[in-house]
């Protein structure tokens, strides 16, 4: 009995944590803001071509992050 419980409780965090590979961080032309204590590896752009940084910056809390077809990206 204790087997199959386990079973079942091992198929159901299964289930329950494949739901959370799921996020869209931009849609289509909707931009979203960066919430506290947000840290991540960044590109730059560098004479024209984005260049990911070695490192994790911090991004300020408030910053916007827009979808790419918000950027003019031929200046």
């Amino acid at each position: 009995m204790l087997t199959v419980m386990t079973a079942a409780f091992a198929a159901l965090a299964l289930a329950s944590a494949s739901g959370c590979g799921r996020t869209v961080l931009v849609a289509q032309g909707s931009p979203i803001r960066i919430g506290p204590k947000t840290q991540a590896q960044i590109y730059t752009r560098i004479d024209g071509e984005w260049i990911l940084s070695q490192n994790r910056v911090v991004i300020p809390e408030g910053w916007y992050v827009v979808p790419p077809d918000y950027v003019d990206e031929s200046n």
